[in-house]
């Protein structure tokens, strides 16, 4: 067969034919009369080998050892193939987040496209100083999207700069909540805390209602964190929380503080302090926790904690006695 019908059924040019016999990957078997190369059904077959080969990654180089090598072995290309080819999808999908996030900022000319690119690199800097400076003028220069305003803050550890990136979120309009709510499914705790913390920071509706959501979370952190958030902005949804808090002991002072803060009217204050009566009465709650709630009573006005006060002066538990007798007399004199 010649070059011209080889070419026609492989689909390979009768230029990369030449080229590949000049690299002597495939040499025809014979020539005619006049001098035509002339193809054999094997070197039809190592063709196809050539471009099946190809179709996987390798270099024709690779190609020809792999072809002429006996002793040749797939198994270690192939992994470095896959390595190279993970890492290359990963470079060309941080390059389109990078060109999205650009396009998203909406830059008015190359100046504006290039201060993007540049808070961008900034936010991503090893140096925490540029990372909070990025942070900090990013609502004064030209707009960084919220999405990476977000990806910045699940992955910083200083505080301050965490701090500059919750102020960023806060000036950066509508959408951050929710897609920082998304960060409390993370598989990692650190990143589930960053993420339960910024929408902490953040005000508004958009951001409570994932606080809300949280008080729900199989992530002691997590809904910790959310039910502090919550009470410091008076919402009763976090108080059973709050209570399991200072059961626990997990940041137990914050919590029974917390408590406290929402008790500014008696029908809160009552229901607080119900709460921790019957966690006082429950047969399972260890001698320190009895300790932590009757403190917690100290700060809950209204007739229920007085009168558990009253009833506790007369504990079996003389640590408790004595610390709800001393709340009882401070109440009586304040």
């Amino acid at each position: 067969m010649l070059i011209g019908e080889v070419a026609r059924r492989s689909g390979v040019s009768a230029r990369m034919l030449r080229h590949y016999e000049s690299l002597g990957l495939v040499r025809p078997s014979g020539r005619t009369g006049s001098g035509y190369r002339e193809y054999r059904d094997e070197d039809i077959r190592r063709i196809f080998h050539v471009e099946s080969l190809r179709s996987m990654g390798l270099s024709l180089r690779e190609i020809g050892r792999a072809l002429d090598d006996p002793g040749f072995t797939p198994a270690q290309l192939v992994g470095d193939l896959i390595e190279q080819t993970r890492a290359r999808i990963e470079a060309e999908t941080e390059l389109l987040t990078r060109l999205r996030r650009i396009d998203a900022a909406e830059p008015a000319g190359w100046d504006e496209a290039l201060r993007v690119v540049a808070l961008l690199q900034a936010l991503g800097s090893p140096s925490g100083d540029a990372r909070q400076r990025a942070a900090l003028s990013s609502a004064d220069e030209v707009p960084v999207p919220v999405e990476a305003l977000v990806e910045a803050a699940l992955n910083e550890t200083e505080p301050n700069v965490a701090g500059a990136l919750r102020w960023a979120l806060a000036r950066s309009g509508d959408g951050g909540p929710a897609l920082l709510a998304r960060g409390l499914d993370s598989p990692e705790a650190a990143v589930r805390e960053r993420a339960v913390r910024t929408l902490a920071g953040l005000p508004g509706e958009e951001a409570a209602a994932p606080l809300r959501a949280a008080l729900a979370h199989p992530d002691p952190v997590v809904r910790g964190q959310a039910a502090l958030a919550l009470g410091s902005r008076g919402e009763r949804e976090a108080i059973a929380v709050l209570v399991e808090m200072v059961v626990d002991g997990r940041n137990d002072t914050d919590a029974a503080d917390a408590l406290g803060a929402l008790a500014a009217d008696a029908a809160t204050a009552d229901e607080i302090a119900a709460g921790l009566v019957a966690r006082l009465a429950h047969a399972g709650t260890a001698p320190p926790a009895r300790g932590r709630l009757t403190q917690a009573l100290a700060d809950i006005p209204g007739p229920v904690a007085t009168r558990a006060l009253v009833d506790l002066s007369h504990d079996q538990d003389r640590a408790v006695a004595l610390t709800a007798a001393y709340l009882r007399r401070l109440r009586d004199d304040p």
